[in-house]
């Protein structure tokens, strides 16, 4: 039996769980609940989870461990998290129940990703080495712990959505059509979609390129909600939507598009948009501009574009041609159905759990 840990269950995971489940039964343990959803502006996704107690103090957790000190727990999937005081706990008395830990995150800090790329955290080093294995989200941030690591156990999730297999399976939508339905005039149409819950978005860098882009020529569409959201009112080729959960609804607005633009914090937003078949458009990870680990999807002039900065942005979206947009959005669907499917997702978590029975 297994037991999995997790702060709680947002709808882009659901899928992943519940695949997981049919195939290696596990108890889902989340010590978060509707409340925190809500904060985060997150649907719910409908997966049987049990409620686990525990306590926050700024960064640091304290759940009640003893829920998994039990003899037919052999597997513990808990957060690769060093402000998790109660997994330190299990890791160090781990031989003594005989248990097998998997460690499972980022690997690496978004805020601090420029410094941890040259410096890996110590911290983190120490629980990959007290734990069985660890579960990364993606092959980058896999790779760099095994310049520090060679021999580590470790697999690299490739970390996707939920609804990723239907989308990729749709055919491509009339543009045409549905820019007339939402009465959208524009030559070149850029999307948005993300919540505005963290000024890492650099929300400020989408504003700038509304208001200096030609309101004949160029189009947004806006997806999201958040307390860090602007007032697009002002702006006469903005078209806001807020949050939306219809899939078919946000299947049209994806087709009226042309190219996905996220100036930040670019996670699984890219997943979902190279599904599409939009080519992502974000900033180069710095200091200044801060990317998810997804970020390494993204292949500049294949299946999206990095840019420096502002400049280059205005100037590289005038340059590119319908050609070239549908070409890299081809391709960005492409990179999806072959690395980014939840089967494969599914696959490799299985892959690393059938080996800790061995």
């Amino acid at each position: 039996m297994i037991a999995i840990l997790q702060p709680l269950v947002p709808h882009y995971r659901e899928h992943f769980f519940n695949r997981l489940r049919e195939r290696a039964p596990f108890d889902l343990y989340c010590y978060d609940g509707a409340e925190a959803l809500q904060k985060q502006h997150l649907a719910a996704g409908s997966t049987a989870v049990k409620s686990l107690p525990a306590w926050s103090v700024g960064p640091f957790v304290l759940y009640n461990p003893l829920r998994f000190f039990r003899s037919d727990y052999k597997v513990l999937v808990l957060m690769l998290n060093f402000a998790h005081v109660s997994t330190w706990m299990i890791l160090l008395l781990k031989p003594f129940f005989k248990q097998k830990v998997i460690l499972w995150g980022h690997g690496i800090s978004v805020k601090r990703y420029v410094q941890e790329e040259q410096q890996p955290n110590l911290l983190l080093k120490w629980m990959m080495q007290l734990a069985d294995a660890t579960w990364f989200y993606t092959t980058r941030e896999m790779e760099l712990w095994r310049q520090i690591m060679p021999g580590m156990n470790a697999v690299a999730l490739n970390n996707t959505i939920s609804e990723v297999e239907r989308i990729i399976q749709q055919p491509v939508p009339d543009k045409t059509l549905l820019r007339e339905k939402y009465g959208i005039r524009a030559r070149r149409v850029l999307i948005y979609c993300a919540r505005f819950n963290e000024t890492g978005r650099r929300i400020d860098l989408l504003q700038q390129l509304i208001a200096e882009t030609d309101p004949e020529q160029y189009g947004f569409i806006i997806i999201g909600a958040g307390k860090y959201k602007p007032d697009f009112n002002g702006y006469t080729h903005v078209h806001d939507f807020g949050a939306v959960y219809d899939a078919e609804v946000k299947q049209e607005l994806f087709g009226a598009a042309d190219i996905y633009f996220q100036p930040g914090w670019v996670g699984l937003s890219a997943v979902e948009a190279m599904a599409y078949g939009k080519p992502v458009c974000t900033f180069k990870r710095s200091e200044a501009v801060l990317q998810c680990v997804e970020y390494s999807y993204i292949r500049d002039g294949y299946n999206g574009l990095i840019f420096d900065n502002m400049e280059t942005c205005l100037y590289m979206l005038d340059k590119l041609s319908d050609n070239e947009i549908n070409t890299m959005g081809q391709q960005a669907r492409s990179f999806v159905r072959e690395n980014l499917t939840m089967t494969a997702m599914v696959d490799n978590a299985l892959h690393s759990l059938h080996a800790m029975n061995q």
